[in-house]
This record gives structure tokens, C-alpha cells and sequence, in this order.
């Protein structure tokens, strides 16, 4: 299955409880897409979030976020890695 890179913007100033409540926002409707949202990372000064999954689709990375209330500014798909 596909691995995915999202990338939110204007999160300034996240916490590290905000961070872990909108992870484990994506945790508990993940199944409904096939997604499995592995890992998340937050720069709180440029407001960036970045989050690992994988997934079947962008459009289901896009489906959950989006139903958690956190809709990803960018969605890559990881093609190659080391």
C-alpha cells in the first residue's frame, strides 16, 4: 500500500497536547478510509505539520483529515525512500 506525506499550514503555536489530540483524532476513524496514520510532527513557530500514512488514496488521507476537522495543505506520495 501506498505511503503518503501531508502537510498542514497555519497550525502557529501548537502544543504538544494539540499535536497528540489531532493524531488521535485521525486514529479513531482511520479504519473507515484504510488509512493508518503512522506518525505526525509539528514545527509550532512556521505553524507546519507534517504527518506519515499509509493509505489506498491521497483522496482517503484527504477524506479523513478533512472529517477530522484538520484538511491537509498538501498531500505527496512517498515514492522512494533509503
Amino acid at each position: 500500500m501506498p505511503k503518503f506525506m501531508d502537510i498542514h499550514k497555519g497550525m502557529v503555536g501548537i502544543t504538544p497536547e494539540a499535536l497528540k489530540a489531532a493524531h488521535e483524532g485521525d486514529l479513531a476513524i482511520q479504519a473507515d478510509e484504510n488509512v493508518s496514520f503512522d506518525h505526525a510532527w509539528a514545527d509550532p513557530v512556521s505553524g507546519t505539520v507534517f504527518c506519515i500514512s499509509t493509505a489506498p488514496t491521497a483522496d482517503a488521507v484527504q477524506a479523513i483529515h478533512t472529517r477530522n476537522g484538520i484538511p491537509p495543505a498538501e498531500i505527496h506520495e512517498i515514492t522512494m525512500e533509503v
